[in-house]
């Protein structure tokens, strides 16, 4: 009995690791300092005109600045959350503001978008889940 609920423990408290090991989020070095990126090195933006739990970059916007999608199944732990799009596609979302590549950015590393208009900011890795919006 004794094994069965230290077995039962030990995968309650392991699940959370798992599951935050899981998410598709890295950070790496830039021009503009160590900064967000997908697990593929890709650095990552907000937008400005994005609102908590709300994306409006769509149409034209989003062909320059392909949403972060999440893949089936996803499931959102800690500062990263899943924002629902126009279309019922899920996005990724840090803080609860929508993230996005950079149609330029072709490689590891790259931040070519951070200050674009004003209104796109890469997200610093010193970043915390209490931030807000706006420029990091």
């Amino acid at each position: 009995m004794k094994r069965a609920l230290l077995a039962a423990s030990a995968l309650i408290f392991a699940a959370p690791l798992a599951l935050a090991a899981s998410l598709p989020f890295a950070s790496a070095k830039t021009s503009k300092g160590t900064v967000l990126t997908d697990d593929k090195g890709m650095t990552l933006y907000t937008y400005d005109k994005d609102t908590k739990g709300m994306s409006n970059c769509y149409g034209e916007c989003a062909e320059y600045w392909p949403p972060d999608m999440a893949k089936a199944g996803a499931v959102a732990s800690g500062p990263y959350s899943l924002v629902v799009r126009k279309d019922g596609a899920k996005q990724w979302a840090f803080n609860g503001l929508p993230l996005y590549f950079w149609e330029n950015d072709t490689a590891k590393g790259q931040a070519t978008g951070d200050g674009v208009q004003g209104v796109w900011h890469v997200v610093p890795t010193t970043a915390t889940a209490s931030s807000t919006g706006g420029a990091w």
